[in-house]
């Protein structure tokens, strides 16, 4: 099954390949064929600077399921993050938790 499920966001931060560090630009998440991981469908992470060529990629295949979990651990970490920000800058925000589907 060929899903043509291709999203596509700004990225800022940096990515390891092998020995060497690149700056990031995009991130792009799939759901498609594996490519390498002996699986079926799965989500694909590519984080790349395409002005920097093929090289400065780094890619992820998982699973849907580690993908929805990964999905909760960041939402529970982004939470953490946004409620010390704001106590950090005197706001006192409560934090706002997501909870998976």
């Amino acid at each position: 099954m060929c899903t043509s499920i291709i999203e596509i966001a700004r990225a800022e931060g940096m990515a390891k390949r092998g020995d060497s560090w690149f700056p990031l630009t995009q991130a792009v998440v799939a759901y498609d064929h594996a490519r390498h991981a002996p699986l079926s469908d799965v989500i694909t992470l590519d984080f790349l600077n395409a002005g920097l060529g093929p090289e400065a990629r780094a890619g992820i295949e998982l699973t849907l399921e580690t993908a929805k979990e990964l999905r909760v651990a960041l939402d529970r970490a982004i939470a953490a993050a946004d409620f010390e920000e704001a106590e950090v800058r005197g706001k006192g925000a409560a934090p706002r938790l997501v909870r998976a589907a």
